[in-house]
């Protein structure tokens, strides 16, 4: 690895360590200490859809026009420190949602910085940047075992004392020491406009619209959307799940899902050559009904094979819909269009349907929910079945002839 590369790894593994480090158990800290509702949950996590909807304004508007990148991901994360810190503070629900919708606000655009600050140094990036990028899933990953086997914030006695406060606090060090990292990562300027470029337009990948036209991408992007809807599930749901029924370290163990994600991202392109997108997304919406079906019938017991099992299929889960869903995106779109396709995509997805998803997610838990536990079966068939219906609705809509284009343009 040259120096440049580990600089940036760097980069990648603190950005996403600082992510990792709190919004994996955002629930059962929200629950189990600030006695937030399931609705009151998801308004917690929807603030990254809120991130998401607003970081176009943020990169189109400041980062691509007039400030270096690393300086901007700098200040976005010291100001981040501050806001962690204020969430470690927070006594009740209604102090901590401020603070926390201006932290996604502040974060969300920093992922658009990280790559593009990593993509201005590569010669060639479809070679360099999955290799950089890797150490950014290592990095929640050890946001995770830190969490469970360093500290063991996750465990029923700690929670009930408040040990995953304590995540917060660490969060907010690692984002003032990227922030201060950030000034000395290279000079990253703003590029040159080409002439009529950069409208609002443009900025939000509106000018993408165009691909709705074809019948086939509109298929593929309403579906897009409604599969949000379970992926909430997963992230409101998963770790308070499996705190609430017993299981030891959860977060570490659900850190299985991102050991997951890097081994089925090397294997998907091979399985699209093969066997064409189409397929690759069908199986990725089938993953996401068979995961919900074994968090439903699955236990601490003799059956918590099933649990981990649902944990490890988060790699086809993400991998299979959503990169795959990028992949045919880009093929579908014109050279000039294909960056604002990406963020119409993006847009569509963390920011309109995981907004719609963790308000749904939300309202399904506090339906299923008692003074003290939640009728977990039944919360976990919802989304399993809502994946179902979209699987078999997007088979029969959805035709093959993109495959070849696909093929053609990777």
């Amino acid at each position: 690895m040259t120096t440049m590369s580990a600089r940036l790894s760097a980069m990648m593994f603190l950005q996403f360590f600082i992510w990792g480090g709190w919004f994996v158990t955002l629930g059962t800290f929200l629950s189990s200490n600030l006695g937030a509702s399931g609705g009151q949950i998801g308004m917690a996590f929807s603030t990254q859809s809120w991130g998401a909807i607003i970081a176009p304004f943020v990169i189109g508007l400041i980062a691509d026009r007039y400030f270096n990148a690393e300086r901007i991901l700098a200040v976005l994360h010291l100001i981040g420190a501050v806001l962690l810190f204020q969430l470690y503070r927070a006594a009740d629900f209604s102090t901590f949602y401020p603070f926390v919708l201006a932290y996604m606000m502040i974060y969300m655009p920093t992922l658009a910085l990280v790559n593009s600050v990593a993509f201005r140094q590569m010669r060639d990036p479809a070679l360099e940047f999955s290799r950089i990028r890797v150490w950014g899933t290592i990095g929640w990953i050890v946001a995770g075992v830190v969490i469970s086997f360093v500290f063991a914030w996750d465990s029923q006695q700690a929670i009930s004392s408040g040990g995953l406060r304590n995540t917060f606090l660490m969060s907010a060090i690692a984002s003032l020491a990227l922030g201060l990292y950030s000034f000395t990562l290279p000079r990253t300027a703003p590029l040159p406009r080409e002439p009529g470029s950069g409208g609002l337009k443009q900025m939000l990948g509106l000018d993408a619209l165009g691909l709705l036209k074809d019948r086939s991408y509109l298929v593929f992007f309403i579906a897009s959307i409604l599969i949000c809807i379970p992926l909430a599930f997963y992230y409101q749901n998963a770790n308070p799940f499996l705190a609430e029924i017993g299981v030891t370290n959860p977060t570490a163990k659900m850190a299985i899902g991102q050991v997951s994600e890097v081994l089925f991202m090397l294997l998907l392109p091979l399985f699209i050559q093969r066997f064409g997108i189409k397929l690759a997304l069908l199986v990725g919406m089938l993953a996401w009904a068979l995961r919900y079906l074994l968090f439903a019938y699955g236990n601490n017991g003799d059956l918590a094979f099933m649990l981990f099992t649902g944990i490890a299929l988060h790699g086809i889960c993400y991998d299979f819909f959503f990169v795959s869903g990028q992949i045919y995106t880009d093929a579908k779109a014109s050279e000039r269009f294909r960056s604002s396709a990406q963020g119409l995509i993006t847009l569509a997805t963390y920011g309109v349907g995981m907004l719609i998803g963790f308000w749904v997610a939300g309202q399904v838990t506090d339906h299923y929910a008692s003074a003290d536990s939640h009728e977990w079966k039944s919360i976990w068939l919802f989304p399993a079945g809502f994946a179902l219906a979209i699987f078999f609705c997007f088979s029969l809509a959805f035709n093959g002839r993109q495959t070849q284009a696909v093929q053609s343009n990777g």
